[in-house]
């Protein structure tokens, strides 16, 4: 159960409210996804409409969080994965977070870069599912 000294709904139920996505010309290839409940509206960038939807939901905890600081905003992301492209990804440990951002990972020439949460929301970057049967059976 969730506090409910607010009026600001709580981020589970922007889960099920259908975004509706707006396409802007005038900021290129991003996709913006608008979840509202009224008077109540989280906006959400991404290269794509899921990855919109899914930043537009990490906005409404962080905007939760405001009127609830006991709320803790849980990553969108596992500690470690690998993307669907190949990229492994590795959290940041929380006192690093400020100076380096959430996550790092090797970039095209193979240096160690680092991305923060949204940053990755707007690249629409994806963990690999990993399904237990698609573990290795070599033994």
């Amino acid at each position: 159960m969730f506090d409910d000294r607010s009026a600001y709904p709580h981020p589970d139920e922007f889960k099920v409210v259908r975004p509706e996505y707006s396409d802007p010309e005038d900021e290129g290839d991003d996709v913006i996804a608008i979840i509202e409940i009224a008077p109540f509206k989280v906006l959400g960038y991404s290269a794509t409409r899921p990855g919109a939807r899914r930043a537009a939901l990490y906005e409404a905890a962080k905007k939760y969080r405001s009127y609830h600081p006991g709320y803790r905003v849980v990553s969108p992301f596992p500690s470690e994965f690998e993307d669907e492209e190949g990229q492994a990804w590795k959290r940041v440990p929380s006192g690093q977070r400020d100076k380096l951002g959430d996550y790092l990972f090797s970039d095209e020439d193979g240096e160690e870069d680092s991305a923060d949460l949204e940053q990755m929301l707007l690249w629409d970057v994806r963990p690999v599912p990993v399904f237990e049967d698609d573990e290795d059976d070599d033994e």
